[in-house]
């Protein structure tokens, strides 16, 4: 898969400060990650964290389809099948998932903790590992054609790049529905959600680029806040483009029918939920057809994981998703859904009573010690 981030550093206006700007490009794949982006994401992304001329970022994806649809599955599917074909005795499939993930939870998790302001321009379509990258942001904008989603349990992985941190932090039950349904979210749903604190007009952003040049950086210490102000005064330019709601008119339901300790009982209440509106269908539908295993890796998520850290979150996702891919529900998944495209993967189990708690249980066993977990440093590096 091709693909690439462009950088430029935007001159501001007096002071001799700049607007770093990244761009995912990849728009054939509408700016799916592969390995290569991440490393040149992050990399940048550390150096302008040390620049004293840079004072915030803009991060946004080429063209106007999605600012970024996910990680780069399908170079994780050929190299699944590979290990596979050779009959698991080839080590390469679970060295790329490790290196790949630990590259992918570092730089979200450098967003999160990021000291300076990271503007994250979530145009169209916002999915897995793109969420990944926005939701850490210290300002996320979306636009009244933005699509948030976290649709893993199509592809049989889970809701990773933090969801287990993300998810966990909605309010009650709304997270656990959102993994087990892949439920997309609108400008207007993720505001009332908090995913999202502005909604800004798509042929607004070159306007927004250019209001950040003109910021009086000099000798301002509040430069988050001086983001937040403008972003304001530009939302209000698309209050009346803002979509109708699809989450609250079933929020009181969705929140009854995931409080209860049995997977089983919240996914018969969720198939329950009143209501013939096509995001609700849909949702049902996607989690009839959802790999039984996804679906016990988010109960679990959201039921014995909640009080982690963001990192410690990180360290057990990293292990968690190396073992999704070495067990197959993955590679089916990805099969299914995006290289056959018979949209009917034939999952280890045929329902969700079926699945055994020993394959959960391994699952969630890390792969590595505390001492030699790839991503055992995540929170505990100098911050000089």
């Amino acid at each position: 898969m091709a693909g690439k981030v462009n950088f430029q550093e935007l001159a501001c206006h007096s002071g001799g400060h700049k607007i770093g700007v990244a761009e995912l490009d990849n728009p054939g794949s509408l700016n799916a990650l592969t390995l290569e982006m991440l490393k040149q994401l992050k990399s940048q992304l550390e150096v302008w964290e040390q620049d004293e001329n840079i004072t915030c970022v803009f991060l946004h994806g080429a063209g106007e389809k999605a600012f970024c649809a996910g990680g780069d599955v399908r170079t994780m599917y050929h190299c699944m099948k590979s290990w596979s074909d050779a009959g698991k005795s080839d080590d390469s499939a679970q060295q790329f998932l490790t290196e790949y993930f630990a590259v992918e939870y570092s730089c979200d998790y450098l967003i999160h903790r990021y000291r300076k302001p990271i503007i994250v321009w979530g145009e169209g379509i916002v999915m897995g590992g793109g969420i990944g990258l926005y939701i850490g942001a210290s300002h996320r904008v979306t636009t009244p054609r933005t699509r948030l989603a976290m649709p893993e349990i199509s592809i049989g992985l889970y809701p990773d790049v933090g969801g287990t941190w993300f998810l966990n932090r909605l309010p009650s039950g709304i997270g656990l529905f959102l993994g087990l349904t892949g439920a997309p979210l609108n400008a207007s749903d993720a505001l009332d959600l908090a995913l999202t604190e502005h909604v800004l007009l798509s042929e607004d952003k070159a306007l927004l680029l250019e209001k950040l040049q003109g910021i009086s950086w000099q000798g301002a210490t509040q430069h988050d806040e001086q983001v937040s102000i403008l972003l304001a005064e530009l939302s209000a330019r698309a209050d009346a483009e803002h979509p109708a709601s699809q989450l609250i008119p079933y929020f009181a339901q969705i929140q009854a029918a995931c409080l209860n300790m049995d997977l089983s009982v919240v996914c018969q209440q969720i198939l329950a939920i009143d209501g013939l509106g096509r995001w609700i269908e849909q949702a049902k539908k996607t989690l009839q057809e959802g790999s039984p295993i996804t679906a016990h890796l988010c109960f679990r998520q959201s039921t014995e994981y909640k009080q982690l850290s963001l990192a410690e979150c990180f360290r057990l996702e990293l292990s968690l998703s190396v073992r999704c891919g070495m067990l197959g529900e993955f590679q089916e998944g990805v099969r299914a859904r995006l290289i056959d495209k018979t949209g009917q993967p034939n999952w280890r189990y045929a329902s969700i009573d079926a699945v055994e708690p020993s394959v959960i249980d391994t699952l969630f066993t890390s792969l590595w010690s505390e001492q030699d977990h790839p991503l055992a440093l995540l929170g505990r590096e100098p911050r000089g």
